[in-house]
């Protein structure tokens, strides 16, 4: 079969894809079928006594009926909070009212021209999926800033405005493991394999930093991979855009005297904030730094979606006022309110999508078919890297059906670090591979948190746009993330190169 065979091929099966899925009904509409099939599978699951041991506790997990007499009664009582405490809803919709004071103030617009006008269009794609890596440390801003900022960036310079957020979602999601610094997740990771390790060795510990090298590398390695599969396979599919959303007219105008102005006040009042940022953490005993005097667990990290907000907006409202595009504090509030009318769908997922991750979790069947799937795995006898293989595939695939990557650590890791450290493999090394299966589908998870969201946001250049529009576009991603990531893995395996300071990859137990 020759190239253009091959490539013919590939473009038809991703185009099947698609219409598949795009032949489901609205994505609302799934959720809410979700929900139905998790209650009716809860029934199921209690009936025919579906149960696991939970491998942090050693009690027995059992499938709770949802369709009882109190089952029923919760799902009534707290179907409000599950949809007003369903994680990523505060989060978008904070991190929106900032930005939708940037956007109304006209400053992001001055900067996506700034940065069209002066950004080298050979690397912008790679300079999108790296930014999308690297805004992981920041805990969700990539989601709700990045992406569409992407999409808004392609279609300025003559490019599909869906690619520019492919290839953000593939850094922001698909590399969600990877940074060139540590990141909220990794002392959370490193916590729950602490304990984990504990079981069989009460002296082990396992540092925040276990495993950077390799993430290191893998940034490196993923932003090349996600640049290759936008440049080569996502743009020439989705060909020129002739959508409903043109760019905007003056995009590749200079920017006027008062603009320029406009800039240079917003960049003094980011200088500002993040000099006053610096005060509270350069010094042992600053205000920014968390009890325990660490940067790691300091409010600036956890509370960085109102950080988010308060810079976009003080920036928003500097370049606003200078400009001239806000006269009063009736337009500032304006310019919030139109943000927030974007999200009315995303709200209408959220209901749904919030339902069904609650009754999944309250029913335990995402527990029992977690340790199910664990339990088959350890079955098998193979070597190292066969082994390691599976695992990253069992997490990429438990990750279809749970979105918290703590959540499914919590559970896998009291299984696969004793069990591992027994065979001699680190604790250490089982976070790794943990951590490159749970990211290689983010991308095309419906379980995902942001997944909603990312519909939203394609909707606005693809009306008709649905589930299948985005995992056929993603797909190419998952696969190649997930063959580079391994073999990167086989490499560093086959070389013994240290995972992070300290961090090795085989285990001695104690004698």
């Amino acid at each position: 079969m020759g190239k253009s065979e091959r490539k013919g091929l590939l473009q038809r099966m991703l185009n099947w894809t698609e219409r598949a899925g795009n032949a489901l009904p609205h994505p609302a509409t799934l959720f809410a079928l979700f929900a139905l099939a998790a209650l009716l599978l809860s029934g199921l699951g209690h009936l025919l006594k579906w149960e696991v041991i939970h491998p942090a506790t050693g009690e027995v997990v059992r499938t709770v009926n949802l369709l009882s007499h109190d089952g029923i009664h919760r799902i009534l009582l707290e179907m409000v909070d599950n949809f007003t405490g369903f994680a990523p809803l505060g989060i978008v919709l904070v991190a929106m009212l900032g930005i939708g004071i940037a956007e109304q103030s006209g400053l992001i617009h001055a900067v996506i021209r700034l940065l069209v006008l002066n950004a080298p269009g050979k690397i912008l794609t790679f300079v999108i999926v790296f930014s999308g890596i690297l805004s992981n440390v920041a805990s969700d801003v990539g989601y709700v800033l990045l992406i569409p900022l992407a999409g808004v960036i392609f279609l300025a310079v003559g490019r599909h405005p869906v690619a520019g957020m492919a290839a953000a979602f593939a850094g922001v999601s698909g590399g969600f493991s990877a940074n060139l610094v540590l990141g909220t997740v990794d002392p959370l990771l490193a916590g729950l394999s602490t304990e984990a390790a504990q079981i069989l060795d009460p002296s082990y510990d396992v540092n925040p930093t276990a495993n950077y090298y390799f993430m290191v590398a893998s940034t490196l390695v993923i932003a090349f991979t996600g640049t290759f599969i936008s440049e080569r396979i996502i743009e020439p599919r989705l060909g020129t855009y002739k959508g409903v959303v043109e760019a905007q007219d003056q995009s590749f105008e200079k920017l006027s005297r008062i603009e320029r102005k406009g800039l240079l006040a917003a960049m003094i009042t980011l200088l500002v904030i993040m000099g006053i940022t610096m005060v509270g953490l350069i010094p042992e005993t600053g205000f920014f730094r968390g009890a325990d005097g660490g940067l790691l667990n300091s409010p600036l990290i956890k509370g960085v979606v109102a950080m988010l907000f308060i810079t976009a907006g003080a920036m928003g409202l500097v370049y606003g006022f200078t400009t001239g595009t806000f006269k009063n504090d009736s337009d500032v509030i304006n310019g919030m309110g139109a943000s927030m009318k974007t999200l009315t769908l995303y709200l209408v997922l959220v209901f749904f999508a919030a339902q069904f991750v609650a009754y999944f979790k309250w029913s335990n069947l995402g527990i029992i078919l977690a340790v199910k799937g664990a339990n088959m795995l350890m079955a098998t006898e193979i070597g190292l890297i066969p082994l390691m293989i599976l695992f990253i595939l069992l997490s990429a695939s438990i990750n279809m059906l749970m979105g918290s990557a703590s959540a499914k650590w919590a559970i896998l890791a009291p299984i696969f670090i004793p069990m591992f450290m027994i065979m001699g493999y680190s604790p250490e090394l089982s976070q790794v591979v943990y951590r490159i299966g749970d990211s290689v589908t983010n991308v095309i998870s419906p379980m995902m948190s942001f997944f909603a969201l990312i519909i939203a946001f394609i909707q606005k250049y693809e009306p008709k746009a649905g589930i299948g529009t985005i995992i056929a576009t993603m797909v190419p991603y998952s696969v190649a993330f997930l063959v580079v990531w391994i073999i990167l893995l086989v490499l560093w395996l086959l070389f013994d190169i240290p995972l992070g300071p300290n961090s090795t990859i085989h285990y001695i137990l104690p004698g």
